[in-house]
């Protein structure tokens, strides 16, 4: 089988969530709504909007952003 060369293959445990930005992300997330009721599900959704606002690029990236992905994309000059 031939890999293209826009792929890089990045292998990990097949359940991983240390290693799964997204779970990083919403782990950062969630800090802003710990310890926090809210009156209905639109005002957790409007609350949720604005926080997800509030992340630049590069905040989204330095949150996102491991070591060996960075490395392999560098590897690859991406």
């Amino acid at each position: 089988m031939s890999i293209p060369d826009n792929i890089i293959l990045l292998f990990q445990p097949p359940y991983c969530p240390e290693v799964n930005p997204i779970e990083r992300f919403w782990k950062e997330v969630k800090k802003s709504l710990k310890n926090r009721v809210f009156d209905s599900l639109d005002f957790l959704r409007r609350i949720l909007a604005n926080i997800l606002a509030g992340f630049s690029q590069k905040d989204i990236a330095s949150i996102t952003g491991y070591g060996f992905i960075l490395e392999a994309l560098s590897v690859a000059r991406l």
